[in-house]
Parts: C-alpha cells; structure tokens; sequence
C-alpha cells in the first residue's frame, strides 16, 4: 500500500495535469489541422458544375451520358434536371411562370455534377470541360470559376498556417513537459547519486523513473482526450452538420496521435534528464 501511495502522489497528480493540458493544446491543434483538410475536401466536393444540353438531346440519351460521366473519375455526384423540372424550380422561386408571358418554356435540360476534391483544381477543371464539350450535344460548361480560385487559394494560406502552427507548438508542448520532468527528477537527483554510490546500474537506476513517466504520459493523454472528446460531442450537439467535416477517422487520429507523442515524449524527456545527473559528479549537483 505505501508503494502505491508514493507512486500516485501529489507530484504524480500535478505533473500528469500539467502534461495533460499542454497534450491539450497540441491535440486541439492536431484537430484543427485535419478538421481544415476534411473542410477542404467538403467545400470543393460541393461545388457545383451546370452542364447545358441541346434540346437535340433526347432525356433518354442525357441519362445515358449522365451515366457515362458518373462513370468518370472525377464526378462524385451527379443529376439529371429536365426542362420541365427547371421550369417548375424558377417558377417556385420567383412566384410566377416565366412560360406564360414568353410563351414556351426558356430553360434547357441540364446535368447538374459535383467533383471529387482531387478535381477541384483549375488545371483539372479546364481538362474536364474539354472533355465534356467533345459531346456535340452539350451547349455550355457552367462553373463558378473565381470561387474556385478563392477557394484553392484561402485553403492553402490555411493549410500552411496550421501546418506552421502545428510545428510552433510541437516545439513548445516538447519544451513544457521538458521542463515539468526535469523538475521533478531534479529532486531526486541525490537519491540518484546514492544508488550510483552503491552499485546501481544505470538501467536500474533509470527503470522506476522511466516506469512513472510513462504512467504519467499515459494518464495525461487519456484525460486530454477525454476532454477533447467532450468538446467535440459539445460541437456537434450544437452543430450537427459538423458531422460532415469532424469525422470519426479524424477524431481517431487526433486521439491517436496525442496519446503517442504524450508517452514519447515524457519517456524522452525523463531519458534525457536522468542521464544528465547519472553522468554528474556529486560535487556539481550542489551548484544547479
């Protein structure tokens, strides 16, 4: 029982809350950055592309070519909107017929897609109209060019923010749970010199330190995904739509990753800082 209590003591405790909130912050970050990829990949996925068929073009023969092109690589998603159904959407929207005045119906039937996120690009966007208009019964390629551009562009200033963001805070979550390590060996630094005096391998000196760090670690990248995991429940009860975008492969990543670096990163710190006072002489552990 005194094992146990010497092992979960206070220093134990406040040492795996202070990891566990710089875990914290790492994992948030972590969670934004896949968040941004996944909010990339639902924006370009969901814009749109009008396809503009000939009334030359039987409905028969526009759902054979929209079967064609679902067959295509880059068509997620695809619909076929007669002239009919055209009509009927403007004249729910604007309130009136336009049919009644001009004295026929002015739309044309259209294939409405939306791309793979892969597609999404200008370059691959410019192939893709060539490719469709090969189609001597396609009339016009309609897609909101300067959105994609916006788009394409905003998501790479991004990307590369939280990419940066990311690294800033790698370096100093390393440089906190460093600090809160080396302060509690610190104060074992002298029992450490004792158990060198009486014929301690460095291996065993090292085993029980390395043994605490790593329950620490652990215990703090559980609670730290506890908690994100309770954030992001928060989110989505309030958002639901975030479902979209938070994905549970994301959130298992996220999770993945802050467990990982917590028990690495306080194995390395204690490995490290153990060996700094196993390499010191008794003489210099009174001067630091």
């Amino acid at each position: 029982m005194k094992k146990s209590t010497s092992f979960f003591n206070m220093q134990f405790i406040t040492s795996s809350i202070s990891t566990m909130l710089v875990l914290l912050l790492l994992g948030m970050v972590v969670f934004f950055v896949l968040s941004a990829n996944n909010l990339s990949t639902f924006v370009r996925e969901n814009i749109g592309f009008t396809i503009l068929v000939s009334d030359d073009m039987k409905e028969a023969e526009a759902l054979k070519f929209q079967k064609e092109l679902n067959a295509c690589p880059f068509v997620k998603e695809s619909q076929y909107i007669s002239k009919e159904q055209a009509l009927k959407e403007q004249t729910e929207a604007m309130g009136t017929d336009p049919a009644e005045f001009l004295g026929s119906n002015p739309f044309t039937a259209s294939i409405e897609i939306k791309l793979n996120a892969a597609y999404a690009h200008p370059d691959s966007v410019d192939w893709i109209e060539k490719q469709i208009l090969e189609n001597k019964k396609v009339m016009e390629v309609n897609y909101p060019e300067d959105l994609l551009d916006d788009v394409n562009r905003n998501i790479r200033k991004i990307s590369f923010f939280l990419l940066g963001l990311a690294a800033l805070l790698t370096l100093i979550s390393f440089a906190l749970i460093n600090n809160t390590i080396r302060l509690a060996i610190y104060s074992k630094r002298f029992l450490i010199h004792t158990m060198k005096l009486v014929g301690a391998s460095w291996g065993f000196i090292r085993r029980p330190f390395l043994i605490r760090n790593f329950w620490i670690g652990l215990v703090a990248a559980v609670l730290a995904d506890g908690v994100l995991l309770g954030m992001v429940y928060m989110l989505v009860k309030y958002e639901p739509e975030l479902i979209d975008i938070i994905t549970p492969q994301s959130l298992l990543w996220v999770m993945l990753s802050v467990l990982v670096f917590g028990i690495t990163i306080t194995l390395m710190c204690a490995y490290l800082s153990i060996n700094k006072y196993l390499r010191m002489k008794a003489s210099a552990l009174y001067y630091i």
